[in-house]
C-alpha cells in the first residue's frame, strides 16, 4: 500500500512539474520586446534611424507601463536597405532573441519581406516608415499594421492638388525598387484620373549621387510636373541637381511626393522655399504636437525635430503598449495583439481619434504644406505652410476598393 501511495505521488509529482515547464510558453507575462528595424546610416537615417528609437523609447516611458512593474525592451538593427538583411535580423530576433514586435522599417522592400515572415512567425509589424499600400493591400496580413502615411495618401494629396492646379503633365523619376514603383503607380492614377496625361518616366538606383542623365530626360519630356517618386538623400540630391540644372527656372514644377522636414532642413529654405509636398505630422501644429517634438529634440542626434515616420513610431508604439495592457499581459500571438489593436479606439497626442481599419491602416487626416520662403521664417524649423487638409476618408483608399483579404465586402 504504501509503494502503491510512492508511485502515485511521483506520479503526481512528475505531471505537475510538467506543467510547469510548459507553463511559460503559454502564460501571458508582462515583458516585451520591440526590435527597431531601419536603415541607420544611409540614406534614410534622418527619417528613421537612431531617432526612431528615440520615439519608440519615449512612446515605452509614456505608456506608464515600467511603473506597473512591466518589462519593455527596445533593441535596434540596420537593414542596410537591403530586404535579406533584414530578413536576416528579423529571423534572428524572432526565433533566439524573444522580440515580440518589429517597428518602423522605412523601405517598402524590405518591409514587404519582413511582413511575410512576422506573419510566418505569428509577431506583431509595427509599420510607419515603409510607403508602399500594398502593405494594407493585396499583401497585407493579420499581423501588421501601417501607421502613418502610404503612396494612396501621397499621390491623393500632392498628386491631386498639383494637376488640378493646372500641373497636368507629368514625368517621373522614380527610385527603382518597391517603394518608388507603388508611389509612381498611385500618383500617375490619380493624375490620370483627374484629366493629366503621363508623358514618362525613369527609374533610377536607390542612394543615387548624380541625377545628370534623369534631369535631361526629365528636361527633355516638356512636362509641366517632374514628379520625385522616391525619398531621403535621393530626393534632396535631386532636388539640388534640378536647381543646378535650372529645372524649375526654366518653367517645370518639381513635385516633391514624398518629403520630410529633415530634407528641407537638409536642403536649407532657400533651396527648398516653394516645394509643395503631404505630411500627416508637423511638429508645429498645435501644443500637443510642440509638445512631444520639444521632449523629443532634446534627446534627438543633431537636436532634430521629429519626422512624420517617428511621430508615427511613437504614436503606434502607444497604441500597441495599450492593447497588450488591455490582454492582461503579453499573450505571444501577434495576430491576437494585431487585433486587439484594431478593437481598441485610438488617441494619441500626435495624431488624435481615427480607427484602425481592418486592413491594418490607422485613419489619419493629410495635410497639404509648402515649404516657407526664407523670409517667413520666424525661428528654428518653421519651415511649413499649411496650404489644404485632406480628410481621414480621403487619405486612405476606400475599403471598397481594397485588396487586402482581410476586408470583408
Amino acid at each position: 500500500m504504501k509503494k502503491k501511495t510512492l508511485a502515485l505521488g511521483t506520479t503526481a509529482l512528475i505531471a505537475f512539474a510538467a506543467l510547469g515547464l510548459a507553463t511559460p510558453a503559454f502564460a501571458q507575462d508582462k515583458a516585451v520586446k520591440i526590435g527597431v528595424l531601419n536603415d541607420m546610416s544611409s540614406l534614410y537615417a534622418d527619417i528613421g534611424g537612431p531617432n526612431s528609437v528615440v520615439a519608440i523609447k519615449m512612446a515605452v516611458e509614456d505608456s506608464g507601463l515600467l511603473k506597473k512593474g512591466w518589462k519593455i525592451d527596445v533593441v535596434s538593427g540596420d537593414h542596410q536597405n537591403k530586404p535579406d538583411v533584414g530578413v536576416n535580423i528579423a529571423r534572428q530576433w524572432l526565433d533566439s532573441d524573444k522580440v515580440d514586435a518589429i517597428a518602423d522599417t522605412p523601405n517598402s522592400g524590405v518591409a514587404l519581406a519582413v511582413s511575410n515572415l512576422v506573419k510566418e512567425k505569428n509577431a506583431v509589424l509595427l509599420n510607419s516608415g515603409a510607403a508602399s499600400a500594398d502593405l494594407t493591400g493585396k499583401a497585407c496580413t493579420p499581423n501588421t499594421i501601417s501607421y502613418t502615411y502610404d503612396t494612396y495618401m501621397l499621390a491623393n494629396g500632392t498628386g491631386k492638388a498639383l494637376t488640378k492646379a493646372g500641373g497636368d503633365s507629368w514625368f517621373f523619376l522614380t527610385a527603382d525598387y518597391a517603394f518608388g514603383h507603388a508611389l509612381e503607380r498611385d500618383t500617375s492614377a490619380v493624375v490620370t484620373a483627374n484629366g493629366g496625361k503621363v508623358l514618362g518616366g525613369v527609374k533610377h538606383p536607390i542612394n543615387t549621387s548624380d541625377f545628370s542623365s534623369f534631369l535631361l530626360q526629365a528636361q527633355a519630356s516638356k512636362s509641366k510636373v517632374v514628379g520625385l517618386a522616391n525619398a531621403g538623400g535621393d530626393t534632396t540630391n535631386a532636388i539640388k541637381q534640378a536647381a543646378e540644372f535650372g529645372i524649375v527656372a526654366a518653367g517645370q514644377k518639381l513635385a516633391a511626393l514624398l518629403l520630410f522636414i529633415n530634407d528641407v532642413h537638409s536642403l536649407g529654405l532657400k533651396t527648398a522655399q516653394g516645394l509643395t509636398f503631404t505630411e500627416s505630422f508637423y511638429w508645429d501644429m498645435n501644443d500637443q504636437t510642440r509638445a512631444f517634438s520639444k521632449r523629443f529634440a532634446a534627446l534627438a542626434s543633431k537636436n532634430a525635430m521629429p519626422s512624420m515616420t517617428q511621430a508615427g513610431a511613437y504614436a503606434m508604439t502607444l497604441h500597441y503598449l495599450k492593447a497588450m495592457e488591455a490582454l492582461g499581459g503579453n499573450p505571444k500571438d501577434g495576430a491576437k495583439v494585431v487585433a486587439k489593436m484594431k478593437e481598441l479606439p485610438t488617441d494619441d497626442p500626435l495624431f488624435g481619434k481615427g480607427p484602425l481599419r481592418a486592413d491594418g491602416r490607422r485613419i489619419i487626416p493629410a495635410y497639404l504644406f509648402e515649404v516657407k520662403k526664407p523670409a517667413e521664417s520666424k525661428y528654428p524649423w518653421d519651415y511649413y505652410k499649411q496650404i489644404a487638409t485632406i480628410s481621414a476618408e480621403d487619405a486612405a483608399k476606400p475599403l471598397s476598393a481594397s485588396e487586402c483579404p482581410l476586408v470583408k465586402k
